[in-house]
């Protein structure tokens, strides 16, 4: 599929939105490997490295901590200069990276190469929203980002199956070797990418030195992000969301295999499957909903949100106390359709409260909250809580964190409505 000319500005939206997704779709895959060897990681060294569950959810904290740290850095990049190039080398260094995985001899060089493809993860996470941005109209975002967000289902399913299949057959070296390597070629691609002027597409002319700038402008622009308060709300909850998605993201499979008896390459197929439908339905209902109902209520991205994340809280509860297995099957499928309605509009919520040249650094900045309060904190919580109780006593923390999300972002949507205010 040859990149379109930049004189048929249709196509190099297209072209763009369908690059990023499929990049966003092996950042997810190579997130969530780890997630499909937990059980064999856990065996005695050679055959695994003996790691505890909190040590295995430190493998997960230790790559959202460089992920957040570095995000603010990559923000201000983002906003002064050429993004396709930045964003390709990100993709470069994590796929580097995620094949290192497989090289690891003990929970320290595991726990190195994992953090590391935080770093590369950081430049493409706060750049590409930006970027798909100023490729399309307010109107079209909803849609947009419930494309590119399809991804994330998607890649994470991925990261299960393709990693609990190539466990199966080769180990769990290997599964990091399949994951890292072609991520070599979606660098080359990304590299390749059209940079359309920031702010184009709401006829402003935003200049990439300006807000994004480093030292005091790059300071300022942060310290206007915390005065927004339609902006701040909407990361808090993002934060509780993120809190629980990503504990269960994580922890799922082994609890499919150590609470409800799953042989290994079932549970991670059967959640891998889960992920792959429920993300994909959820994400095209949120987007679709957002845009359709934007003319009539101003916060209609939030509103979406917040009623279907609250609406996946009794859904959540059934799917880590129900022992029957079309119970529990059935709850997570309602529930992770619910749960993922709001990944669309939500992001769509955050670049549109912002000013066209602020948007890397609005995204650098609600990376940097959502992961510090939210799935930095919640793997290895789980993971301790499950250590001293079970893994299924644990989870049972995550609904109460979605029905707080889901509460914030209601209340910004009213708030917003009362305050006259279009996000």
């Amino acid at each position: 599929m040859p990149a379109p000319t930049r004189t048929d500005p249709v196509r190099v939206a297209r072209w763009g939105l369908f690059v990023l997704t499929l990049v966003n779709l092996f950042n997810y895959l190579d997130r969530f490997v780890v997630a499909s060897l937990v059980e064999s990681l856990k065996r005695p060294f050679p055959e695994g490295l003996s790691l505890s569950d909190s040590e295995l959810g430190w493998l997960a904290t230790g790559f959202i901590l460089v992920y957040m740290l570095t995000s603010p850095i990559f923000g201000t990049l983002g906003d002064r200069g050429g993004r396709p190039r930045l964003i390709a080398a990100g993709v470069a260094v994590w796929s580097l990276a995620t094949a290192l995985g497989g090289f690891a001899r003990g929970f320290v060089s595991l726990f190195i190469a994992r953090s590391t493809v935080g770093v590369g993860e950081a430049a493409y996470g706060t750049v590409s929203p930006a970027l798909l941005a100023d490729y399309f109209p307010v109107e079209q975002r909803g849609r947009v980002f419930a494309v590119f967000s399809a991804a994330i289902p998607i890649g994470s399913a991925a990261g299960y199956v393709l990693g609990g299949a190539v466990d199966h057959w080769l180990g769990w070296r290997a599964a990091f070797f399949v994951a890292g390597v072609p991520g070599l070629l979606l660098a080359w691609l990304t590299s390749r990418l059209y940079d359309p002027p920031r702010g184009g597409q709401e006829g402003v002319a935003a200049h990439a030195a300006g807000h994004g700038a480093i030292g005091g402008q790059a300071r300022a622009a942060y310290a206007a992000l915390l005065r927004n308060a339609p902006y701040v709300l909407i990361v808090l909850g993002y934060a509780a969301y993120t809190f629980a998605l990503g504990a269960l993201a994580f922890w799922t499979p082994a609890f499919l295999e150590r609470e409800r008896g799953l042989a290994r390459t079932d549970a991670t197929v059967q959640f891998g499957v889960i992920v792959v439908i429920t993300g994909f339905l959820g994400t095209f209902i949120g987007g679709w909903l957002g845009d359709r109902l934007l003319p009539r209520l101003r916060e209609s991205y939030l509103w979406v949100s917040g009623i279907a994340t609250l609406a996946a809280v009794p859904f959540a509860w059934i799917a880590f106390t129900a022992h029957d297995r079309w119970a529990y099957t059935a709850a997570f499928v309602a529930a992770e359709i619910l749960v993922f309605v709001s990944t669309g509009p939500v992001n769509s919520a955050i670049i549109n409260v912002v000013e066209p040249d602020r948007r890397a650094t609005a995204v650098a900045l609600s990376i940097l909250a959502i992961h510090l309060l939210g799935d930095v904190p919640s793997p290895p919580l789980i993971g301790f809580v499950s250590d001293h109780s079970s893994l299924g006593r644990a989870l049972l923390i995550l609904p109460f964190a979605f029905a707080l999300a889901g509460l914030i972002w209601t209340w910004a949507a009213w708030r917003g409505e009362r305050a006259g205010r279009r996000l």
